[in-house]
């Protein structure tokens, strides 16, 4: 015999209601903006690359301009995050220095994107907040130990927080200028995105 769950006194179950970290419903739309961003991502990288030079891009000053991307992620959502991260993958391949920077370079773009999507109501702190993964991951984890750190204001600093001072000054200038510029660009332009709460 087949017994309710009301008839033993059970509460009923409540509808399923996704975390707010979940993503949902990726449809071949997103699918194909993702395949785009990381494309972008690369191509920009590659093509800073071989006109601006290898340094600007890998070496101890990363001014890479491909990640004005990430500040996206307050307009595109989970496309750019995972995009950009891709994109990472595919450029730090691209430029192979180590299977380290293969796997952490594209968790700290991962991770800076999520935080600006996260604070998509106020994306330029959410980009300035951003910079600050690239920095502690990229400088400060891995990339003084193949690369000797800039000179920061003539201080005598650990190499790693000379490296991630580094690379977060130059992230700073890639996500929270260009890429807030950016963003606000295509705002103006009336480019909604996919997110339900994009920035304004």
């Amino acid at each position: 015999m087949l017994v309710l769950a009301g008839e033993w006194g059970l509460p009923p179950v409540p509808p399923y209601k996704p975390r707010r970290w979940e993503v949902k419903n990726i449809g071949s739309r997103d699918i194909t903006l993702m395949a785009l961003f990381a494309s972008l991502y690369a191509v920009i990288n590659v093509l800073q690359g071989l006109t601006v030079g290898n340094p600007s891009i890998y070496g101890p000053i990363q001014l890479r301009i491909a990640d004005c991307l990430i500040a996206l992620a307050a307009l595109f959502g989970w496309p750019v995050i995972f995009g950009v991260s891709l994109g990472c993958v595919l450029a730090n391949f691209y430029a192979f220095v180590s299977p380290v920077d293969v796997l952490l370079g594209p968790t700290a773009n991962l991770v800076a994107a999520v935080v600006v999507y996260r604070f998509r109501r106020k994306p330029l702190l959410g980009c300035i907040l951003g910079v600050f993964p690239i920095g502690l991951i990229v400088g400060g984890g891995y990339l003084w130990w193949f690369f000797e750190p800039p000179d920061i204001f003539g201080l005598r600093l650990p190499a790693w927080m000379a490296m991630a001072i580094s690379i977060t000054l130059s992230s700073l200038v890639a996500v929270a200028i260009i890429g807030y510029s950016l963003l606000q660009a295509l705002i103006r332009f009336g480019i909604t995105g996919t997110s339900k709460k994009a920035a304004t």
